[in-house]
């Protein structure tokens, strides 16, 4: 292994251009006019993994964008074999005017990388693909079995992948699998991720007129859609932030009272926080109850609002309608179609009758959660401690990976969420970046966790 974390330390540099070439592929699986992009994304990452030796590299199409499955056999057939995940679609790079250099054209400002996908999650991927890479150039072969799959709309949700998983699932046999799209907690904390919120996306369209109108003529007598809109989303939640659609709450698997004390241990700063947003106040100050609300209770915001004229000066119109987004974390035991349903019957019985009002379920994924006192926990440890000099945490994340609950449970194996990334890294934001100090890390934490893993007793079929 010092052979490998050499080769790792001596690379550093060229790790970094290797995946500057990736970022530079703008996969944006949402946009339509960049469909080509994210197949060519695909393309350019199947070179990537035949380039450092893996026997085969399939890219396998969906009913959207394609998949990327990969795979080393080894020769022994009592080793163990790891499943890998990742993604390299990203998100669509708006507002483009608050980005200090151009999203796709990565560019090192002193120890951080920046570029749209960087940390969300191409950075990820390449840091499980240079620890192959160093293990591959070094000894020849990998210390077990892997399996590496890469798929193209984890930023839509993901949702041709269950499909996918069904149709391909023979290919997908491991032991365990290891998940890197989740951040660390601070700095120089590795950490290991053992719940994820779930999700519910709606989307609420209020309609009025048959067209804009004029607000003189008709305000007054006319319901406005906007306004509408603004008291349908102001019955959402109570000024405590409690969301109000009944039985939202009623299958929430409460906090154990070890869970509690674990989270209330960890070295976590609201006032950190407030820097990382730049807001003075939190709707929640208590720091035991500011962890538990920022990743293990659910939520209701509004992603987003759209109706009516917006543009330069003024124009005095009632529009003809008005719409909102709307997603709901959700936390383990809520189900997100029952939660969908909740919602929709909720805003029909409380929107005025004044207007027409539709409410789609645009997508949604379950929780997860994982018990970790599984053996495959504690070589994760161990992995970490040598690749960050420090042991890790046991941490929760506040957002959504739909695929890992349904992965799991088709498994029926652990799943290691493993991530490398950074709190105020502004994934999905302007100004997405990668801390380098963690990417030369993650590698070798990663190289250290599969010779690990490969010490491992598995039972084979």
């Amino acid at each position: 292994m010092k052979q490998v974390a050499a080769y790792i330390t001596k690379n550093q540099k060229r790790f970094i251009q290797d995946l500057n070439a990736c970022i530079r592929i703008p996969s944006v699986s949402s946009q339509s006019k960049r469909k080509k992009e994210v197949k060519r994304c695909a393309e350019f990452l199947k070179k990537e993994f035949l380039k450092i030796g893996f026997h085969t590299a399939e890219i396998q199409p969906t009913k959207g964008h394609p998949v990327l499955f990969a795979e080393w056999k080894h020769p022994d057939p009592s080793k163990p074999t790891v499943l890998i995940y990742g993604h390299y679609d990203v998100q669509p790079e708006d507002p483009i005017d608050e980005w200090k250099t151009p999203p796709f054209e990565p560019t090192v400002r002193g120890n951080e990388l920046f570029g749209r996908g960087v940390i969300d999650d191409k950075g990820q991927v390449y840091i499980h693909l240079k620890a192959l890479e160093a293990h591959l150039k070094v000894n020849k072969e990998l210390p077990l079995n892997v399996k590496f799959m890469v798929e193209g709309e984890e930023e839509i949700g993901s949702p041709n992948l269950e499909p996918y998983l069904k149709k391909y699932r023979k290919q997908f046999d491991a032991d365990w699998m290891i998940i890197s799209d989740t951040p660390m907690l601070k700095k120089g904390i590795p950490s290991i991720c053992y719940g994820l919120r779930g999700l519910s996306y709606m989307e609420i369209e209020v309609k009025g007129p048959f067209q804009d109108v004029h607000s003189g003529q008709w305000g007054g007598i006319l319901d406005n859609p906007a306004n509408a809109l603004i008291q349908i989303i102001s019955k959402l939640k109570n000024d405590k932030g409690k969301v109000l659609i009944p039985g939202f709450y009623k299958d929430v698997k409460p906090l154990s009272a070890k869970e509690k004390k674990l989270l209330s241990s960890l070295p976590i700063k609201v006032s950190d926080y407030k820097k990382m947003v730049q807001v003075s106040k939190f709707l929640e100050e208590n720091p035991a109850e500011f962890v538990r609300k920022m990743w293990a209770y659910p939520t209701l915001d509004v992603n987003g609002i759209v109706g009516g004229y917006t543009g330069e000066g003024a124009k005095t119109i009632i529009p003809e309608s008005a719409k909102a987004k709307v997603s709901m974390r959700l936390v383990p035991n809520q189900d997100h179609n029952k939660i969908a349903k909740l919602f929709k019957d909720y805003v029909k019985k409380i929107a005025p009758k004044t207007v027409k009002v539709s409410v789609k379920d645009l997508h949604g994924g379950e929780p997860f959660y994982i018990h970790f006192d599984h053996p495959v926990f504690e070589s994760a440890k161990k992995a970490l401690k040598k690749g960050f000099g420090r042991n890790p945490v046991f941490i929760r994340e506040g957002g959504s990976i739909p695929f890992v609950n349904s992965m799991e449970q088709m498994l029926n194996k652990p799943a290691i969420l493993l991530g490398f990334g950074l709190p105020d890294e502004n994934a999905h934001a302007p100004n997405e970046k990668l801390n380098l100090e963690n990417y030369h890390k993650g590698m070798l934490s990663c190289a250290y966790f599969y010779e690990e893993l490969s010490k491992l007793n598995v039972r084979k079929k």
